[in-house]
């Protein structure tokens, strides 16, 4: 099966054919280059993405990676980077081993294509030009046969009319026989041409064509194989990496079966538990029994009527009320009546009436009494612990020593005192290059005044000093925890605290005299200990707030004895300053001092409040 033979008068549909089997190799190659740049794009937005949800460099982002699952992730996050550096390698090998090589390949088939069908084509011109010979020869034959015949003729009737001449008769054979003489050679050279173009017509489709068309066959072919080898290229590539990609793959199921629930949940306590004890049970507190208060020496209502007699809790004496009778709301809250309001007298004071409305009575106990129950009672301290925690957590108020934490104290105070650390160094850092520069501006004067950079170490220096006095202050905190100093107490830290100037401790203050150096607690053996610490701290807790502002003032219009828990004992026409409004449970919180406040039924006041007043609404 040759071209040659087969396709001999088909020169034109096999230039047609090879120019096509051209096109099909160019949008081949067109085909592989799309998709290198298809490789590349996939492999750069793979890289971006993983670029994306990599945890940033020094943020809080570092310390959730020590948790398996997010391990797993960052794992995850690598492997997905180094499945895209695969795919940069099949677009690398495609453009080299493909791409490349077939566009010169093109370029030299295009040249070789064009060099067969140039001979061809030349091939074709000289058998062309060997017919036109014949067809010139032959048409000379032709012309000068007839010529010759018509000579003969002529003489033939020449010599047959008597009345021509010898001469004339002689003439006209002479003619006829040079026709002759032309025609025949005339004959002879289209013999000779014939048999040239005969050769060469034999040449030309048996040698020439057959030998053109092989070439450009075998050429076609190497096309097609070629082809072919590129495709098989193309998937040798893609399965080349497919082992590498199925390591990532591995990679990435290797580090889902790393993750660790039991180990996540540990890391969670550990990072979140606080040390503090569970809230106790709160005791029922029936209002429903008439309660009856002795008024003795030691009493908070004898204390608050004459303003005299004060408490002394732990070794301080201020007059004032118990701590749930105070400024504080959270405690207001907590004292406020639970009885509804008494509706107002019918006539102009009460106390002219015998028998006239009172605030709800209730046998009272002594106070003294109900203090020692609720000191002595764990679960009610424990609560409030709790209930004191909850509202420092909750304003956002972290002690600078990390007091609340006890069991994550000595990290937190670790993780500070490294942080300073690397402050200070940076300071230090940029210290020693303002210092060479200043060296530099000595040994170089055009170059800058070296007293300019006088002011910049003058603040970097302030600034390291404040870094390590900072620093102290933490390892010296650090030290207490781990036990190798003792316990400071309150007045110590606060003496030691020069640039503590924050927001009190939040923690409830109660059990910070019963932490152990590592944040645990241990339960005092005496009781009396125990109160003294209490009363003592609670006390604290409650003078570092700032009292209600006033939102207005009142007038009583009726005598009040306020004898239950939270109220407050009124006079018919005393003015006292409102803190509170009506809430819609009938009573309205005032104030007489600094020290003096509770509820009076609203009905026996009449309220004028200040429309500037923060969180007061228009008095109608």
């Amino acid at each position: 099966m040759s071209w040659g033979t087969e396709l001999w008068d088909q020169f034109d549909n096999l230039e047609k054919h090879t120019q096509w089997g051209i096109d099909i190799l160019e949008k081949y190659i067109k085909f592989v280059k799309e998709r290198t740049e298809i490789e590349l794009s996939y492999a750069k937005q793979l890289r971006n993405l993983s670029k994306k949800y990599q945890p940033k460099k020094n943020s809080k982002e570092e310390e959730e990676y020590r948790y398996t699952a997010c391990k797993a992730f960052l794992s995850t996050l690598n492997e997905m980077n180094d499945y895209a550096g695969q795919h940069e390698i099949i677009s690398e090998n495609m453009t080299s081993q493909i791409t490349v090589e077939l566009a010169r390949y093109v370029q030299e088939l295009k040249q070789e294509r064009k060099s067969h069908f140039h001979e061809g084509r030349k091939a074709q011109q000289h058998i062309e030009t060997c017919w036109k010979q014949l067809e010139s020869s032959k048409r000379r034959f032709e012309r000068d046969c007839k010529e010759a015949d018509r000579a003969q003729q002529y003489f033939e009737k020449m010599d047959a009319d008597i009345n021509v001449t010898k001469a004339d008769v002689e003439k006209a054979r002479q003619q006829a026989q040079l026709r002759h003489q032309m025609a025949e050679d005339s004959k002879a050279d289209y013999s000779s041409i014939l048999q040239k173009f005969n050769h060469e017509q034999h040449e030309y489709y048996h040698t020439h064509i057959p030998n053109i068309f092989q070439k450009i066959q075998e050429m076609e072919e190497r096309r097609i194989g070629r082809i072919g080898e590129s495709v098989k290229t193309y998937a040798e590539l893609d399965r080349q990496v497919i082992p590498i990609i199925g390591k990532c793959l591995d990679g990435i199921v290797k580090a889902a079966e790393s993750i660790d629930p039991k180990n996540d949940s540990q890391l969670v306590i550990e990072a979140y538990k606080s040390g503090f004890e569970p809230p106790g049970d709160i005791e029922f507190e029936d209002f429903t029994q008439p309660m009856k208060r002795t008024v003795s020496d030691n009493s908070l209502s004898n204390s608050r009527g004459d303003g005299k007699s004060e408490l002394k809790f732990g070794g301080k004496s201020k007059g004032k009320l118990w701590p749930f009778i105070k400024k504080n709301k959270l405690v207001s809250l907590l004292t406020s009546p639970h009885q509804p309001p008494p509706p107002p007298p019918a006539s102009a004071s009460p106390s002219a009436v015998p028998n006239g409305p009172q605030s709800p009575k209730q046998q009272k106990e002594p106070l003294s009494h109900r203090f020692n129950e609720f000191m002595t009672s764990k679960p009610k301290i424990h609560c409030f612990r709790s209930l004191k925690r909850g509202l420092s957590l909750k304003l956002g108020a972290t002690p600078e020593d990390f007091s609340n934490l006890p069991e994550q104290r000595r990290k937190k105070l670790q993780q500070k005192v490294d942080e300073l650390n690397k402050d200070i160094q940076k300071e230090m850092d940029q210290r020693d290059a303002i210092t060479k520069m200043k060296d530099v501006y000595l040994k170089n004067p055009q170059m800058g005044d070296p007293a300019s950079l006088d002011h910049k170490l003058a603040e970097v220096g302030q600034n390291i000093e404040k870094l390590r006095l900072e620093a102290q202050k933490f390892e010296a905190w650090l030290a207490e925890v781990e036990g190798r100093l003792p316990a400071r107490s309150d007045q110590a830290r606060r003496q030691s605290g020069m640039y503590d100037l924050q927001n009190p401790p939040a923690v409830n203050n109660c059990a910070q005299d019963r932490e152990s150096p590592d944040g645990s607690y241990t339960e005092e053996q005496s009781q009396e200990g125990e109160v003294k610490v209490l009363t003592t701290d609670f006390d604290d807790e409650f003078d570092d707030e700032e009292p209600l502002p006033a939102i207005g003032t009142c007038k009583a219009l009726y005598t009040f004895e306020g004898q239950n828990e939270g109220t407050i004992s009124v006079v018919e026409g005393e003015t006292l300053y409102v803190i509170e409004e009506d809430k819609g449970d009938g009573w309205t919180r005032i104030r007489r001092n600094e020290d003096e406040e509770g509820y009076v039924p609203t009905s026996y006041v009449e309220v004028y409040l200040d429309k500037n007043a923060k969180g007061a609404k228009t008095y109608i």
